[in-house]
């Protein structure tokens, strides 16, 4: 193959890439830990408004595993996921399980808390920003969905569109590790906190 040609493979290459990544991808998925247990890195902290304009932390979940999905209305993927993620919570809520939606449209909660309601979406949505996106590395394509431990750490990481039977297996992987002493002698300490401003 000419030189040409090579740069020319390498150009479409990059370019299937960037499409792969962009903002509501359906076809890239990205799993970036399985770690071990001592690898994991601590979800950052944030404190984020819910529909009622109540606070809510991430630091409250300690001792669960949480799926936390940036997701938007206006996202086809997204709503692919919403079906699988309210099976998720009835399923597993008994076993220390909890889904949380963190929702980056514009339009706020104006756009937000009809789509929940027709969607009947039993778990929490928080609504997020710019600033909490840069806190969990700039999350620039939806979904993205982080699946954190019960101490508080990234285990599993997806970028756009996952399968759900992978979601399945890492919840269920998580689900039968043992909590370390120190996130149940009750420690909370992670990075940045956000405050978030008063619910639109």
């Amino acid at each position: 193959m000419s030189s040409a040609n090579t740069r020319v493979s390498r150009a479409l290459v990059a370019f299937a890439l960037a499409i792969a990544l962009c903002s509501c991808s359906a076809s890239s998925s990205t799993n970036a830990a399985s770690k071990s247990v001592r690898e994991r890195k601590p979800a950052p902290e944030f404190s984020l408004r819910d529909a009622n304009g109540a606070f809510v932390k991430l630091s409250d979940y300690r001792g669960k595993v949480v799926l936390l999905n940036f997701w938007a209305t206006w996202c086809g993927p997204c709503a692919l996921e919403i079906p699988w993620f309210i099976e998720f919570e009835q399923q597993y809520k008994s076993r220390a399980f909890e889904v949380v939606g963190i929702s980056m449209d514009d339009d706020g909660w104006e756009a937000v808390k009809p789509y929940v309601s027709e969607h009947k979406m039993n778990y929490r949505v928080l609504l997020g920003d710019d600033s909490v996106s840069q806190l969990y590395g700039g999350v620039e394509a939806l979904p993205t969905t982080f699946i954190i431990d019960r101490d508080g750490k990234i285990a599993f990481v997806h970028v756009g569109l996952a399968g759900k039977d992978e979601y399945l297996g890492e919840i269920q992987t998580l689900l039968d590790e043992k909590q370390t002493g120190l996130s149940r002698r009750g420690v909370h300490s992670l990075p940045a906190t956000l405050l978030v401003g008063p619910a639109k």
